[in-house]
């Protein structure tokens, strides 16, 4: 079991509890460390609120609980972005035009999206396509237990933190090209994707037999916003004094056909 945050995927496939009536799984680790790890998502729907009591009682005896950041209380990291050169000077002709075929259906200005940062843009065409599907960040699943967390007097452990975040989306290459090319070419998968998740919540947890998810990274986006991430928060919770905690991360990390295969 020492890989089991490697290993994640195919535990979730094969040892989801059937009394779970949310997606998340119990891991025993050496030293008397035992996590609950849920699947999150940042954005939810209105009916995703309140929380389920169980998983609220299992915080409740938690020690901590465990997020990639605390998103609770604080202001966007992406308010103050350097300004860049044009749109025309940084995309291809192509890529230019499925943007502002994609601005023109949500309704953005896509002058206003001119001088921002390529990952930016791409996270902000994201936030945009959750809202249209009846998402807000304030029923999102990590946003809840955060408030519940505070509200208990819960300690709160990040994996990352919103600075550690931002820094990771700053170094992508060529300024997040491939994450904004993903987003517009991916789109209608995104949102499938996001109702399946939202099913995981409202419906019922995955099952062993259900198909894997389909990947809308490229392999190199993959490897550094998922495969490299999972690593470096396995080394952390490796590290964490005997205790139960409650780790709730975006449920993309657990679920995957790439990440499932590599286990």
């Amino acid at each position: 079991m020492e890989r089991w945050l490697h290993n994640l995927t195919a535990l979730l496939r094969t040892l989801v509890p059937s009394h779970y009536s949310w997606p998340a799984i119990d891991v025993r680790l050496p030293g008397n460390r035992q996590l609950h790890l849920v699947g999150s998502i940042h954005m939810g729907t209105r009916n995703m609120m309140p929380l389920p009591p169980g998983l609220l009682a299992r915080l409740e005896k938690a020690d901590a609980l465990i997020v990639e950041a605390d998103i609770t209380g604080s202001a966007s990291p992406f308010s103050h972005s350097a300004a860049q050169p044009p749109l025309a000077e940084r995309v291809d002709a192509d890529t230019l035009q499925k943007l502002a075929r994609q601005c023109a259906e949500l309704n953005l200005d896509l002058t206003q999206l001119d001088r921002l940062p390529l990952w930016q843009i791409a996270l902000m065409l994201q936030a945009q396509q959750a809202q249209r599907l009846g998402l807000r960040p304030d029923y999102g699943i990590d946003y809840q237990l955060l408030q519940a967390a505070h509200a208990q007097g819960r300690r709160i452990i990040e994996l990352e933190g919103a600075d550690e975040q931002l820094d990771l989306l700053k170094t992508l290459p060529e300024e997040g090209q491939s994450l904004l090319a993903d987003t517009l070419e991916h789109w209608h998968t995104n949102a499938r994707l996001l109702q399946t998740m939202i099913s995981w919540w409202l419906e019922k947890p995955p099952q062993p037999s259900r198909p894997a998810l389909p990947t809308t990274f490229s392999t190199e986006l993959n490897d550094l916003l998922m495969s490299q991430r999972n690593q470096r928060w396995d080394r952390l919770l490796r590290q964490l004094p005997p205790g139960r905690y409650v780790v709730a991360v975006g449920a993309l990390h657990l679920y995957g056909e790439n990440i499932y295969r590599r286990c």
